[in-house]
C-alpha cells in the first residue's frame, strides 16, 4: 500500500470506530433522504445503490466554498482535481468515468436543483454550483446512474437551501495565501407563499504558480412559489464569469527545478521556447442559466413534474501555439472561441401504489454553438523576426462553423416491494443524440487575407447520430433491521461530445465523425449497516466492462483529439464509515480501491508532430487508464463545544499512484495531505457572527495536484500548492 495511506494514525483511529467509550452520550444518525437515485424522495439506506449525501454544514462551514473539490473528495469512488489551474475548470471522475477529460466534466451527469448543468452533448462544468448557498450534494454511483442517459457514469446533484422563515442577510469575507480573497453575500426570506434564497460572490487569487491569477464572479437565486395545496413552482437562476491566466503544465524536470514556474512552448523554427505569458495563454468564460420546475399532485397517487431551462455559455481561450503551426491552411488557429445557446425540457409522471412506485417521462435538450478559431497573434509566416512577434491578441479568422447537438429520450423507472424484507428497483431508457456541423470557413486555394499558406480548406460540414437503450435492475434484502444487502446491474453509454468531435487525430480538417460511443456494463454488490445508533457503514464492490472506450489520441498545442481504444475493465471496492461518537465528537472515513486497465492493445500518439512526423506507439494490454488513482482515502475528526460555539476538525486526504499517459511511462506518485480548521460562532445582539481559520497541506508536502493527460510535449504536471492558510468571517442578521 502507498505510504500516504499506510502510515496514517487517523486512518487507524477511524477504522477502530465501533463500541465507543462515549456511547452513553451519543447523537443518533438521522435518516438520509435522497431523490437522485429513484427521482422520488427516499431513505438512502433502503435503496439498492451506492448513493451519498453531503449536508449543508459539511459544505459551507469553515471552507472557501469556491471549488467542488473542497467537499466531494470525501465521497467514496469520487475524485476531483484541486485548484491548480482555474482556466481548465475542475475535472471530476466517478469510478473512473470522466478521467479522459482535459477540462470540465465528461462521463458524469451534473444537475443544479433538478436542472442540468451538463449540455446535451455531455460536457459539463462544476463552476455553476454555488456552494455558499447549497443545502446538500447528492452523489449517485454505479449502474442506476445509467437511467440518466448519455454520459451518466455517475450523477452529481447540488440543491440550493430554502429561504429562512424571516428575512436574513449574511455577508462574508475570506482572505488567505497567494492573494486569495472572497467576498460574498447571501440573503433569503419567506413571504406568504413565496420562499427565496439568493447568493452573490466575487473571488480572486494570484495563484500558487507564476502567471496563474484568476477571478470568479458568481450569482445564484432560487424562488419557490406555493401556487395552491397541490402545486409548487420553483424558479432558478445562475450566473458565472471566470477569467484566468493559464500557466500551462510542466515537465518533470521543470517540476523538480522550480515547481512555481510557467510552462513553455516552442516557437517555430530554431527560435527556442517561450513561456505561457509570452503567448498570452488565458481563458475567459461566461455562463448564464435559468429555468423552472413545476410540480403538482394530480391525485392522492399521481404527481406530475415539468422542467424547462435555457442558458448561454461563451468562451475565449488563447493557446500556446506558434505561428508556423497556425499557418497550415486547415489549422484552427490559436484562439478558440465559442458562443453556445442551449435549452431543454423534461416531463415526468409518477404513481405511488401500496407496493409499487413508478415514473415515466420524456426529455429533449438542444445546444446551438457558434464556434470560431483565430490566430493567436499577428505574427504571419514564422517566428524568425523577433520584432514582428506579437502573441496574445486575436489575429485572422481560421475557423468558422455552427454546431448543433440534440438529445431526445424517454424513460421508465419503478420499484416493487415484493416482500417486507425484499424489494426490486429498475428502469429502462432510450436516448438518441444528434450532432451536425455547418462549415463556413471554406477556401478553394489560397485563403487570401486569412493565412499565408497556399492550399484548399474544404467544406467540413457533417452530421452523425447515436442512439442506445440503457437499463438498470437491482434488489435490496433487509437482512436485519440494521443491515441491508443489495446488488444491481446496468448498461450505460457515452457518446462523444462536441469538443471530442472537433479535431481528427491525424490533424486533417473536419469533424472526427469516426469516433463512436462507448458502452459499459456495470455490476455492483453492497452492504449498508448501522453498527449501532451512532455508526453507519456503507461498503460496495463493483465491476465495469467498457467497449469502445474513448481515449486521448493526440494532445499537442492545447488541442486534443480522441479515438476509440477497444475494451477496458474497472474493478473496485468502496467503504465509508460515519460515526457520531458523542454529541461533541464525530468521525468519518472513506476508502476507495480501483484497478482500471485496458483489455486491448492500441496505438496512440505519445509525442508532438504525431502521426505525420513521429510514429504512434503501442499501448499494451493491461496498461492502466491514465488519470485514475489506484486508491483514495479521506478521513475527518470533528469536535464541537456547544457552550463556547467552537467547531474544529482535522482532515486527511491521501491518493495513490496514477499515470499521466496511457503508455504508463509518466508515473504520478501518491501523496497524503492534512488540513486543520477551527472557529467560533456567537450571537451579538441580533447578529450571529462566525469566524474561522484553516490550514491546508499542514505539513508542507510537495505533490502534483492535477495532470494534463497524454500531453504530447510531456508537460503533464500541475503542481499543487504547498502549505496555505485561509481566514474567514461571516455575520448573519435576521429581522
Amino acid at each position: 500500500m502507498n505510504a500516504a495511506l499506510r502510515h496514517t494514525p487517523l486512518a487507524l483511529a477511524l477504522a477502530l470506530i465501533g463500541q465507543s467509550a462515549f456511547a452513553q452520550d451519543t447523537t443518533v444518525i438521522a435518516p438520509t433522504v435522497v431523490i437522485t437515485g429513484t427521482r422520488v424522495e427516499q431513505n438512502s439506506f433502503d435503496l439498492p445503490m451506492a448513493i451519498d449525501s453531503i449536508d449543508r454544514t459539511t459544505i459551507q462551514d469553515q471552507r472557501a466554498t469556491v471549488n467542488l473539490s473542497e467537499v466531494i473528495n470525501r465521497v467514496p469512488g469520487v475524485a476531483a482535481a484541486g485548484k491548480e489551474n482555474y482556466t481548465q475548470e475542475q475535472s471530476l471522475t466517478i469510478r473512473g468515468f470522466g478521467a479522459r477529460s482535459q477540462f470540465g466534466v465528461r462521463g458524469v451527469k451534473l444537475f443544479a436543483d433538478g436542472i442540468p448543468a451538463s449540455t446535451p452533448d455531455g460536457q459539463g462544468g462544476t463552476g455553476l454550483f454555488d456552494l455558499a448557498s447549497a443545502s446538500r450534494i447528492e452523489v449517485l454511483r454505479g449502474p442506476f446512474s445509467a437511467l440518466y442517459g448519455n454520459h451518466s457514469g455517475g450523477v452529481v446533484q447540488v440543491f440550493t437551501e430554502d429561504g429562512p422563515e424571516n428575512f436574513t442577510v449574511t455577508p462574508s469575507y475570506q482572505f488567505g495565501s497567494d492573494g486569495t480573497a472572497r467576498t460574498g453575500i447571501k440573503f433569503g426570506d419567506t413571504v406568504g407563499n413565496l420562499n427565496y434564497t439568493g447568493s452573490v460572490s466575487h473571488f480572486r487569487t494570484d495563484g500558487y504558480r507564476d502567471y496563474s491569477q484568476s477571478t470568479k464572479d458568481q450569482a445564484n437565486f432560487k424562488a419557490r412559489f406555493r401556487l395552491n395545496e397541490q402545486s409548487t413552482l420553483t424558479v432558478i437562476g445562475n450566473y458565472l464569469r471566470q477569467e484566468g491566466e493559464d500557466p500551462l503544465g510542466l515537465t518533470l524536470a521543470q517540476v523538480n527545478s522550480n515547481r512555481k514556474q510557467q510552462g513553455q512552448a516552442a516557437l517555430s523554427g530554431n527560435n527556442g521556447l517561450r513561456n505561457a505569458e509570452f503567448y498570452g495563454a488565458r481563458r475567459s468564460l461566461e455562463n448564464t442559466q435559468g429555468g423552472f420546475v413545476f410540480e403538482t399532485a394530480l391525485t392522492e397517487r399521481d404527481s406530475l413534474r415539468a422542467m424547462f431551462y435555457t442558458g448561454n455559455r461563451n468562451n475565449e481561450q488563447f493557446l500556446a501555439i506558434n505561428a508556423q503551426t497556425q499557418n497550415n491552411v486547415t489549422a484552427a488557429g490559436g484562439v478558440s472561441v465559442f458562443d453556445r445557446d442551449y435549452w431543454g425540457t423534461n416531463v415526468r409522471w409518477t404513481r405511488k401504489l401500496e407496493t409499487v412506485t413508478f415514473s415515466a417521462g420524456a426529455e429533449y435538450e438542444r445546444a446551438d454553438e457558434d464556434r470560431k478559431g483565430y490566430r493567436n497573434g499577428l505574427t504571419v509566416a514564422n517566428d524568425n523576426n523577433a520584432a514582428l512577434r506579437r502573441y496574445g491578441v486575436r489575429g485572422a479568422l481560421k475557423r468558422d462553423e455552427t454546431n448543433v447537438a440534440e438529445q431526445t429520450a424517454a424513460f421508465f423507472q419503478g420499484e416493487w416491494a415484493l416482500h417486507p424484507e425484499f424489494s426490486l428497483s429498475g428502469g429502462l431508457r432510450y436516448t438518441r443524440v444528434d450532432f451536425s456541423s455547418k462549415d463556413r470557413f471554406i477556401c478553394n486555394g489560397g485563403c487570401s487575407g486569412t493565412t499565408n499558406a497556399a492550399g484548399v480548406n474544404p467544406d467540413d460540414s457533417g452530421s452523425t447520430h447515436h442512439g442506445a437503450w440503457t437499463s438498470a435492475l437491482g434488489g435490496v434484502w433487509k437482512l436485519t433491521q440494521t443491515v441491508n444487502l443489495y446488488a444491481n446491474v446496468g448498461r450505460s453509454f457515452e457518446a462523444p461530445t462536441l469538443i471530442e468531435l472537433a479535431y481528427k487525430p491525424d490533424g486533417s480538417s473536419g469533424l472526427n465523425l469516426d469516433l463512436k460511443p462507448s458502452t459499459s456494463m456495470q455490476y455492483e454488490v453492497g452492504m449498508k449497516a448501522f453498527v449501532n445508533d451512532w455508526t453507519r457503514i456503507d461498503a460496495s464492490a463493483f465491476l465495469i466492462d467498457t467497449e469502445e472506450e474513448i481515449v486521448v489520441a493526440n494532445n499537442t498545442g492545447g488541442r486534443v483529439s480522441y479515438q476509440n481504444a477497444g475494451d477496458t475493465r474497472r474493478t473496485g471496492f468502496e467503504l465509508a464509515v460515519d460515526s457520531r461518537i458523542s454529541d461533541a465528537v464525530g468521525a468519518y472515513a472513506a476508502l476507495t480501491l480501483i484497478d482500471a486497465k485496458f483489455e486491448d492493445a492500441f496505438m496512440t500518439c505519445a509525442v508532438a508532430q504525431c502521426p505525420n512526423v513521429n510514429p504512434q506507439v503501442m499501448v499494451a494490454e493491461g496498461n492502466k487508464l491514465a488519470s485514475v488513482a489506484n486508491k483514495n482515502f479521506y478521513g475527518e475528526l470533528t469536535y464541537r463545544h456547544a457552550a463556547s460555539g467552537f467547531l474544529g476538525a482535522i482532515e486527511y486526504r491521501a491518493t495513490g499512484r496514477m499515470f499521466a499517459d496511457d503508455t504508463n511511462n509518466a508515473r504520478v506518485g501518491g501523496y497524503g495531505v492534512t488540513s486543520l480548521r477551527g472557529g467560533f460562532s456567537q450571537k451579538v445582539g441580533g447578529w450571529k457572527i462566525s469566524e474561522f481559520a484553516r490550514i491546508d497541506n499542514l505539513f508542507d508536502k510537495e505533490y502534483v495536484g492535477s495532470i494534463y493527460i497524454n500531453d504530447g510535449n510531456q508537460r503533464y504536471y500541475a503542481p499543487a500548492a504547498e502549505r496555505t492558510w485561509l481566514i474567514g468571517l461571516s455575520a448573519s442578521y435576521s429581522l
